[in-house]
């Protein structure tokens, strides 16, 4: 047996939660000595309980690792642990993160960008179309975008990723044989092929209520801020806040109707002290994100005007524009052009549409 294996196997037994995991593996030399031990060394430890150690070794082993690779290769599915160099960085951090991950797809450093969005489940039309709005510009500009595919705001906020092409990241309460819900199956396939599907919990678990708090905490600990998109006042969007505030990360909430009941979550986490946010720019500055490798979409338009309407000092700092973000210091270098002419000049490209400017006094094409 492989300590990967061995791992797996820690992992799925019940009453050793990740903490407890943590404290086995650093009394003992590794997993697969943990599952050698003997009731009495393992007791010796004094954290464990007693039941929590006959579930150890009373665990079928075998029968479990001979199902869960069947699945795991059915289901093209990997394994990750948190010793592996592409385990999330950001997640890594996290007092109580995960030994073990099932991914289905691919992790990417780029992820260390990543944004989740929550909300309810019975999310309103403005809701919807927020969540995806914000998702859409978000993967704009190189976020990437977690929630945890959910009906309502977690899966508009999945497609609006996809729609612009983006990476976006889906954490289940459940095993990625068991997609939950059910009708998101398509959804979790076009996820997986830009990003990934993925759970903590193994193969065949259901989608119980008791995992998706522990799902939520991996939710904000993927990220470096949360966006609650509609929540009650008892939404699970605002256990997912609670966790970012432990973890140290940024709550933002976008404002809803003060008359509607998925609202009140939301408004209440602005009274708190959350961060109002009405555009992507406000969670852009807010988190200070390294855009100097975002790519933003470059949109082609029929209406845009012809670069010999340009002036000398508009096509010579356009030249050096493209839709990798640039910043003001850098232009000045490439173009040699003093700080008051490529001031006026980047003001007149963005009046014609032709550039935008980032925060961080960074500029890309439209």
């Amino acid at each position: 047996m492989t300590e990967l294996d061995s791992l797996v196997i820690l992992n799925a037994i019940s009453g050793l939660g990740p903490i407890r995991i943590k404290e086995l593996l650093s009394y003992f030399s590794s997993a697969k000595e943990v599952l050698s031990a003997s009731k009495k060394e393992i007791l010796s430890l004094k954290r464990i309980p007693e039941n929590v150690v006959k579930n150890i070794l009373e665990f079928r082993q075998d029968e479990f690792l001979e199902k869960e690779h069947a699945l795991i290769k059915k289901h093209d599915v990997n394994i990750c642990v948190i010793s592996q160099k592409q385990f999330p960085k950001n997640l890594k951090n996290i007092i109580d993160s995960p030994i073990v991950l099932y991914v289905k797809g691919t992790f990417d450093p780029v992820d260390a960008n990543a944004v989740s969005i929550v909300g309810s489940r019975r999310a309103s039309i403005y809701g919807i179309s927020m969540a995806e709005k914000f998702s859409m510009q978000l993967s704009d500009f190189g976020i990437t975008v977690v929630s945890g595919m959910a009906r309502g705001i977690d899966s508009a906020a999945h497609r609006g990723a996809l729609r612009a092409k983006g990476r976006t990241i889906a954490v289940l309460g459940s095993g990625i044989a068991h997609i939950y819900p059910p009708e998101n199956k398509e959804l979790a396939q076009s996820i997986s092929g830009s990003g990934a599907v993925i759970s903590e919990f193994p193969m065949t678990t259901k989608p119980l209520a008791v995992n998706f708090p522990r799902r939520n905490r991996i939710v904000s600990g993927l990220s470096l801020g949360v966006i609650v998109v509609e929540a009650a006042k008892r939404s699970g969007a605002l256990i997912t806040s609670d966790f970012a505030l432990e973890q140290g990360r940024e709550v933002f909430a976008i404002p809803g109707k003060v008359d509607m009941p998925s609202a009140q979550g939301t408004n209440n986490l602005i009274k708190q002290g959350a961060k109002l946010v009405t555009s992507v720019e406000d969670i852009l500055e807010e988190l200070q994100v390294d855009l100097k490798n975002a790519r933003v979409k470059i949109i082609e338009s029929n209406d845009q005007i012809s670069l010999k309407e340009l002036s000398d000092v508009e096509q010579k700092i356009f030249g050096q524009i493209s839709s990798k973000a640039l910043h003001l210091d850098q232009i000045l270098e490439k173009t040699g052009l003093s700080i008051s002419q490529i001031s006026l000049g980047l003001l007149s490209l963005e009046l014609k549409r032709l550039i935008k400017q980032l925060p961080g006094k960074l500029f890309v094409r439209t």
